[in-house]
């Protein structure tokens, strides 16, 4: 597949780097320095010039390409640049937009913009804050086969029941398979010897309700469901939206927005959220408010530097756990290294959203981890696929990659893989794979 990406930054760079392997990608930036960078780092064409001229797509070949991807941090060049390559082919074409009004638009009247799909960042983010808040202890959750199946990430702690357990004897949960453990930042593919160390993070697949039990023993604190104990601290796009998605899951959140103008509006639009108007680096305030009893306190500041002050005071005063959204990349590491338990970075929940796109023909849906080096994929097989009728354990001898099937919904039906487990057309299974394997997986089906 040919595929034109405009804009050579972290979402786009991100994307280019997930479909190089497999597809033909041509990308434009109008920073020739960037473009020249990317090239070396991904070995893909990269174009410099302006994403929205025909001039600049016409050299892309936009004619012959199968897919164009606007994803520069500017809405309006986005849907700018997916009309024009509308008006001279006929690629699918998806806009990455930040605004929801945008997204809103397009729901309406799918013509709009020129634009086949619309991805909205702060709407995806804060959905995954909300997935996120409610399953305790969980960095990552994602809802596969229609919500049959999740996928979720944990944080093993020092005190964890499973801590020094071997991966055979931490198996006790029903329709619950451990997929892999991420140490110290590298992939472990699971086995029944593989022993669970505190730092680890655990990758498990299974039905929600086993998630659920995993997470609760693990992390015994529960799930939320008091009005007070979430906290949203800003009213960015996120924020506010973060807060109106937990109204619509009967939660009561409160939320800390410093400017007076800022604070009333959200109050007049989200009547279920207590919002009070004052400056959140005020540790004062912040006691008296109780912010330290509650049980999830989001940081949606819009400044990095800005959320890591709120998230050392949050973390000072004793708040269990903290979620903050970190706008630039580099610096997830070291909110995660300063003890804060979850940090989410818009461009990179965008640039997963867009990826699973390159997979629509085999996969039907995809979860990103850790730095692109795993990914979960939902496949559903038919008569002709290179995996039915086959055990489970002949396949793990004749495929050359790491990968894992870690749950197969038969009709409604979900079972848990085993070794002499046949696959059968109709199928949906939920893999693991590591990013090498993808290809060598996907041929299969």
């Amino acid at each position: 597949m040919r595929v034109v990406i405009i804009g050579a930054g972290e979402v786009g760079t991100s994307i280019a780097a997930s479909l190089a392997s497999e597809h033909d990608i041509v990308v434009i930036d109008i920073d020739e320095r960037r473009a020249e960078q990317l090239k070396y780092d991904l070995d893909v064409l990269t174009l410099t010039g302006d994403g929205t001229s025909m001039e600049t797509l016409e050299t892309a070949e936009i004619t012959s390409a199968d897919m164009l991807i606007a994803c520069t941090d500017d809405d309006r060049t986005n849907i700018v640049a997916c009309a024009t390559a509308k008006a001279l082919g006929d690629p699918f074409t998806i806009v990455r937009t930040k605004s929801v009004e945008y997204l809103r638009t397009w729901e309406r009247n799918n013509d709009a913009f020129g634009a086949d799909f619309v991805v909205c960042s702060d709407l995806l983010t804060a959905q995954n804050i909300v997935r996120i808040i409610g399953l305790p202890a969980a960095i990552d959750v994602d809802p596969f086969v229609g919500g049959l199946v999740q996928m979720a990430e944990f944080e093993i702690t020092e005190s964890s029941p499973v801590t020094g357990q071997t991966v055979l004897e931490a198996d006790r949960y029903e329709s619950l398979t451990f997929a892999s453990l991420f140490r110290d930042g590298e992939l472990l593919l699971a086995s029944g010897d593989t022993v669970i160390g505190p730092g680890d993070r655990a990758v498990v697949i299974a039905s929600p309700e086993s998630v659920q039990v995993f997470a609760s023993d693990i992390a015994p604190e529960t799930t939320p469901d008091k009005a007070d104990e979430i906290v949203v601290i800003g009213g960015s796009a996120i924020g506010y939206h973060t807060a109106r998605l937990l109204e619509e899951r009967q939660f009561s959140p409160r939320l800390v927005e410093q400017d007076e103008t800022r604070a009333r509006e959200i109050a007049e639009d989200l009547p279920g959220t207590t919002v009070m108007q004052h400056d959140p680096t005020d540790t004062e305030f912040l006691r008296r408010e109780h912010i330290n009893d509650a049980e999830v306190l989001v940081v949606a500041e819009e400044s990095d530097e800005r959320s890591l002050l709120l998230s050392v005071l949050a973390n000072r005063l004793g708040v269990d756990r903290i979620i903050a959204i970190v706008d630039t990349a580099e610096y997830v590491t070291i909110f995660e290294e300063i003890g804060i338990d979850v940090a989410i970075n818009p461009r990179g929940a965008t640039a997963e959203e867009i990826t699973r796109f390159s997979f629509e023909s085999v996969a039907e849906n995809l979860a990103v981890l850790e730095n692109d080096q795993a990914e979960v994929l939902e496949l559903q097989l038919d008569r002709d696929s290179g995996l039915v009728g086959r055990p489970i354990r002949e396949l793990d001898d004749d495929i050359e990659g790491q990968f894992v099937i870690g749950a197969i919904a038969r009709g409604q039906s979900l079972i848990t893989p085993r070794g002499d487990t046949e696959l059968q057309p109709g199928d949906h299974i939920v893999v693991f794979v590591e990013t090498d394997a993808i290809a060598e997986i996907t041929a299969m089906t």
